[in-house]
């Protein structure tokens, strides 16, 4: 998998990267034998103009070869609690995706089935 990492006013330090390779892992996971193929961005940072206090981000882009393109935008209160929002979301699409793609597998293989079954309806 090809990860893409950007930071906006933000200095990574090695305890955020440890956790967001934790939850990128997750998501390699869940894409299987895609992962390869697949290319996935990431940028965290502060949002600046906000009234109250520091408020952080994550975004994730997930682009895989023949599927349409995955993205996810979080806020929290911490950059944890940012890229932890962003994780549940992009994971939240995924597997709706391939309940979707199933569904369809399985539609198209009971309609080829009945046809099989009853023949051309001569």
């Amino acid at each position: 998998m090809d990860i893409r990492i950007r930071t906006s006013d933000y200095q990574f330090v090695p305890e955020t990267s440890a956790y967001l390779d934790e939850r990128i892992a997750m998501i390699e996971r869940l894409l299987g034998v895609d992962a390869d193929a697949s290319r996935i961005e990431v940028e965290v940072g502060r949002i600046t103009a906000h009234k109250h206090g520091e408020v952080w981000f994550a975004e994730i882009n997930l682009m895989q070869p023949g599927v349409k393109l995955l993205n996810a935008r979080a806020e929290g209160e911490s950059i944890n609690a940012a890229i932890d929002q962003v994780k549940e979301e992009i994971t939240s699409q995924l597997r709706k995706g391939r309940s979707t793609h199933r569904r369809i597998i399985r539609k198209s293989g009971a309609a080829i089935k009945n046809i099989l079954k009853f023949g051309s309806g001569e």
